[in-house]
């Protein structure tokens, strides 16, 4: 009998898709199941999906344009997801009150996630979170 092993992809994988705010949150998180399914990441999808509502649904707080931008990535033992926003908004504050829905939100991406974060970039800012594997 032939058997052979089904090895993961070594190399990195990269998605980038723009998102309208209308359906912004339920598509993103789709794209992410999708995502961590067809290139087979041994990382928690429910927890991958969680946290990629919690940046969307900031992203749709704070944007001052129509669409976001998702990007989901994998590679050297990480999935990271971005989400990219034209807000003028300030960085969100890190140290926002528990009870608070940003704070709430904060909390899980601090808890779940290894490492996770906002930036300024050239058009807006952005939201990213990783889970290593």
């Amino acid at each position: 009998m032939n058997t052979r092993a089904l090895t993961r992809p070594i190399g990195p994988r990269k998605l980038r898709v723009t998102l309208t705010a209308e359906h912004a949150a339920q598509a993103a998180c789709n794209e992410v199941r999708a995502a961590i399914r067809a290139w087979d990441v041994p990382v928690d999808a429910s927890v991958a999906v969680l946290l990629t509502s919690e940046l969307v649904g900031n992203a749709l707080r704070h944007e001052a344009g129509k669409a976001i931008e998702l990007v989901v990535s994998c590679a050297l033992g990480q999935l990271q997801v971005d989400v990219y926003d034209k807000s003028p908004a300030a960085e969100l504050q890190v140290d926002a009150p528990a009870g608070t829905q940003t704070g709430a939100g904060l909390m899980q991406l601090a808890s779940l996630s290894s490492s996770w974060g906002y930036c300024r970039t050239p058009s807006g800012r952005a939201g990213y979170f990783t889970l290593m594997y």
